[in-house]
């Protein structure tokens, strides 16, 4: 997986990251609720929203200094503006929505 340094392939792995981290956020805090109500009141609540939202980056922090560290820069600048465009989507969400 690290020796891969392409461009799309950062972007992928900076899409799905956040999406997994969600996932594992939901099954850690509120298995006892469907997964759909779950993401309503994700997006709903604004503290679950920030609480949520930081695991959600935190994934992607973590592949970022993975592939920085392998030297995968191309990667890493994929994974980067991922990590940039959920934080700017979840600032939206909360201020906006």
């Amino acid at each position: 997986m690290l020796k891969l340094d392409k461009l799309p392939f950062g972007i992928v792995l900076g899409a799905l990251a956040p999406i997994l981290g969600l996932v594992l956020y939901y099954f850690i805090k509120a298995p006892s609720i469907g997964f759909g109500e779950f993401v309503e009141f994700f997006f709903t609540n604004k503290a679950m929203l920030t609480a949520a939202g930081s695991v959600c980056l935190i994934a992607n922090i973590i592949l970022f200094t993975l592939f920085i560290n392998a030297r995968r820069d191309k990667t890493a600048i994929g994974i980067f503006a991922m990590t940039v465009m959920y934080g700017l989507i979840i600032l939206y969400a909360k201020f906006f929505m």
